[in-house]
């Protein structure tokens, strides 16, 4: 079993930045990859960033690539989302999940996690 807890969210003005931690604990996750995941009310999860635990591989949607980085803290069973330049279309609850990444096609699709944390809201203001 893994335990997924996520900390960081909050309410910042457009084009600040936030840091989302999500600390994860109950087994080893050398096989695993962790994603951070976003939803607005109405509207289906949505991917927004993934990190291959050994190898530190990354993967990010689109429209965060450039202002959101991915990290992994492995002493520390951590995974980190750093958010610059955020924009209001960003505000969302934020999810961090882990899965036994068997395929790269998998790497966005919230149906492959197999855990997930409490989420976590991101507010930004215009």
């Amino acid at each position: 079993q893994v335990q997924l807890v996520e900390s960081g969210g909050g309410l910042v003005q457009a084009g600040g930045s936030l840091r989302l931690s999500c600390a994860a604990s109950g087994r080893t996750f050398s096989s695993h990859a962790m994603g951070w995941f976003r939803q607005v009310p109405g509207k289906e999860r949505e991917f927004v960033a993934a990190i291959r635990w050994s190898g530190g591989n990354t993967y990010y949607t689109d429209s965060v690539k450039g202002r959101f980085t991915i990290s992994r803290d492995m002493a520390k069973n951590t995974v980190y989302l750093q958010m610059n330049s955020l924009k209001p279309e960003d505000t969302a609850v934020y999810y961090c999940a882990a899965t036994i990444l068997t395929s790269l096609a998998d790497v966005g699709r919230s149906a492959a996690y197999d855990y997930w944390g409490q989420g976590t809201q991101v507010t930004v203001s215009s």
